[in-house]
């Protein structure tokens, strides 16, 4: 039996192996519930498995299974049961009276992190109205869930100020929420706009909770994002401009996971509107874990759910440096096109990510062709500065370049541009009208 220092709360994790649950290996979700239950801050005092034919519609796990967990609950003195798997509301009820020790299930331990995660307004907002959404059906019967809050795992949230909230208030609660969240939908909308106006594209990290996109914002954009290596160690969304590539972006979000509860996928819709506007997503995948097919899955799942899994999209293989098979990665470069494998801790790859992500922000810059004298030499480098040249070309004393350029700097040059232009060979001869 593991042994847990004084302090952190003692659970009991319950997995279960049964046809209609979904991920075929049950051993790495039960593993993943272990690391998002040390997240919250417990220390796993023992784990029970029970092979199902048909869930209990009274208990989930059979009740023999029930009387074996009681018994390892008493041996062990814990005080809380996490299951692998959504519980009923009857189902969580009847645990706790069975048990005598607090319940909850894959969603609420889910929704403990975030509570503890959030730091911004937007993120607290957007916690409680998923924490409210999670607990409003589960005051019928007892009425007892918000007295727990703040007391433990799976109880924290909207705090001490609410505990007495009936039924209608904490629906008044929720449609204010939603009120303030649409009033950040709209300051992100003005916020979208403006860098549209400005010819600045997003790119949007996307990707597994855990899989290094904070280590790769820093890495490309030389931010300073705090990293950690815990599970939902970002909650609000950083935005940061990407050097060396002109007017593009690249935004953090939160981190996607097997069974994200539909709480949080509700409530984060405007952190997620982010990912909707972004022109390129980066889905970041730790190309280590043993569970990648599935966690590719997961995270495709949530981008359909709101409706972007058609967007341009570039796979990013990370922590190749902790992969000692190159086949492997060889491998899933063919399953996953276009696919860049990188170290965002060494930097091994990231020249090549920097390389596509530039010419990605050029192809996104309307094609415009310059005709400009030589003396004109602030204006000729502010067109290397700001945009991509493609074709440059002398001619006695004026100089013919074809470059992507943003629409504001294309207007601010309209006198020096030109509808097309003959390119020479390489001979010098002329090969053909440029378009």
């Amino acid at each position: 039996m593991i042994s847990c220092a004084e302090g952190p709360e003692k659970a009991i994790l319950v997995g279960l192996k049964h046809k209609a649950c979904r991920g075929q290996d049950r051993s790495d979700s039960l593993d993943e519930l272990e690391s998002l239950a040390e997240s919250a801050g417990a220390c796993i005092a023992g784990t029970i498995t029970q092979d199902l034919k048909k869930i209990d519609p009274a208990f989930f796990i059979g009740r023999g299974k029930v009387s074996e967990l009681e018994e390892l609950i008493k041996s062990t003195e814990t005080e809380l049961a996490i299951f692998d798997e959504d519980l009923s509301v009857a189902q969580q009820r009847n645990l706790e009276d069975a048990l005598g020790v607090t319940v909850i299930d894959r969603p609420g331990l889910i929704l403990d992190i975030f509570a503890q995660r959030a730091r911004s307004r937007e993120g607290k907002l957007q916690v409680e109205l998923a924490q409210l959404s999670y607990l409003l059906p589960r005051l019928r019967g007892k009425g007892m869930v918000l007295s727990r809050l703040g007391g433990g795992i799976g109880t924290r949230g909207p705090g001490e100020t609410k505990l007495e909230m009936d039924r209608r208030k904490i629906k008044e609660r929720m449609a204010r929420l939603k009120k303030d969240l649409e009033q950040v939908k709209k300051v992100r909308t003005i916020q979208r706009r403006t860098r549209k106006y400005n010819g600045q594209h997003l790119a949007a990290l996307i990707g597994y909770t855990n899989a290094g996109k904070s280590t790769l914002l820093n890495t490309l954009s030389d931010a300073h994002v705090g990293v950690e290596d815990r599970l939902f160690s970002t909650l609000d969304p950083t935005i940061r401009k990407l050097p060396g590539v002109p007017q593009m972006l690249i935004s953090d979000t939160v981190g996607f996971i097997r069974k994200l509860p539909h709480q949080l996928i509700a409530a984060f819709k405007a952190t997620l509107e982010e990912v909707r506007e972004a022109a390129l997503l980066l889905h970041v995948i730790d190309i280590s874990s043993p569970g990648i097919e599935e966690q590719v899955q997961s995270v495709n799942a949530v981008l359909q759910e709101i409706g972007i899994h058609e967007k341009d999209t570039l796979y990013v293989l990370n922590k190749i440096d902790r992969v000692s098979e190159p086949g492997l990665i060889r491998l899933w470069q063919r399953r996953l096109e276009p696919a860049i494998a990188v170290s965002a801790t060494s930097g091994a790859g990231i020249p090549d990510l920097h390389a596509y992500l530039d010419r990605w922000g050029a192809l996104q810059m309307p094609a415009v062709c310059f005709r400009l004298p030589l003396s004109e030499g602030r204006t000729i480098d502010q067109i290397y500065k700001h945009g991509t040249v493609i074709h440059r070309e002398y001619r006695g004393q004026m100089v013919l370049l074809e470059a992507h350029v943003d629409e504001q700097l294309a207007s601010a040059l309209k006198r020096f541009s030109i509808p097309r232009f003959r390119k020479k060979s390489a001979a010098g001869n002329i090969s053909h009208v440029h378009q």
